[in-house]
């Protein structure tokens, strides 16, 4: 088993959020929104006045987030084998959460659940979090 750190991850100053677990070839990853991937502390007001207030910039940021985490771990968004999404408005957000997620996975359709809740526990203007399975990236273009 391996904890998957961002390159700027520093010990120090970070939380003790860890983007990715691997274990063998499948990389666990969970907690993945809009919020810097490291902050000071989860709940401190100053580190999520800079999350975007929409739900599409969101997901961006969302989704890049998880590209990162998965490019520090030796593989993509193509690998990616199973994703859930959490979305506190399925009606103002799905199609816009789906648009973005089509940008990102390239045509690569990974089985996905979608799941509405009240909040996310992170912080209250969070609208999307993302936890996904994917397997370690051979060399090749497609998944395994």
């Amino acid at each position: 088993m391996e904890i998957i750190h961002l390159p700027e991850f520093d010990p120090e100053i970070n939380s003790l959020f860890v983007p990715a677990i691997r274990v063998g070839d499948l990389l666990y990853l969970s907690g993945v929104y809009a919020a810097p991937p490291y902050h000071h502390h989860p709940h401190r007001e100053s580190d999520f006045e800079s999350i975007p207030k929409g739900s599409e910039q969101q997901a961006r940021l969302t989704y890049g987030h998880l590209k990162s985490v998965l490019e520090a771990a030796g593989s993509s968004c193509r690998h990616i084998v199973s994703l859930t999404r959490f979305l506190t408005n399925l009606e103002r957000d799905q199609d816009v959460v789906n648009r973005v997620q089509a940008e990102f996975l390239g045509g690569h359709l990974p089985t996905s659940t979608t799941v509405e809740i009240g909040r996310l526990a992170a912080h209250p203007d969070l609208l999307v979090e993302i936890h996904a399975v994917a397997v370690v990236a051979d060399g090749s273009d497609s998944p395994v």
